[in-house]
């Protein structure tokens, strides 16, 4: 069974690294983006399985990669938004985009995995 692929889509590098190790011990392969913009390339190139994605990024928001994934390229594939709190105003145009979960940072890699498996194993 070939690996799941998932873009992802965050403009801290700490956190990206730490996301990464944790998703790739569990068997997933990452793309990596700093930038929305680089994000839409990946999408497009790789045709991921799941995206994780920022609302806040340099270029391209998380909110235009997710109008872009499904209008653009009129992907299902299941999207995952991060956002600092006290956005609310920005999780609810996320889902009215087309996001299908979110999560408020500072957030538990854990807690990640365990909302990628259930959003892949649907």
């Amino acid at each position: 069974m070939s690996k799941k692929k998932i873009v992802l889509a965050e403009d801290n590098t700490t956190l990206s690294l730490l996301l990464k190790f944790r998703l790739e011990k569990d068997g997933y392969e990452l793309f990596m983006a700093t930038d929305g913009k680089e994000a839409v390339e990946l999408i497009e190139n790789q045709i991921p399985d799941l995206i994780l994605t920022d609302v806040m990024m340099p270029f391209i928001s998380g909110l235009e990669v997710i109008s872009h994934v499904r209008n653009k390229l009129e992907l299902k594939t299941p999207i995952i938004v991060f956002s600092s709190a006290g956005q609310e105003e920005m999780v609810l145009k996320a889902f009215n985009l087309g996001a299908n979960d979110f999560m408020g940072k500072p957030f538990s890699p854990n807690e990640l995995v365990i909302r990628v498996k259930r959003l892949l194993n649907m």
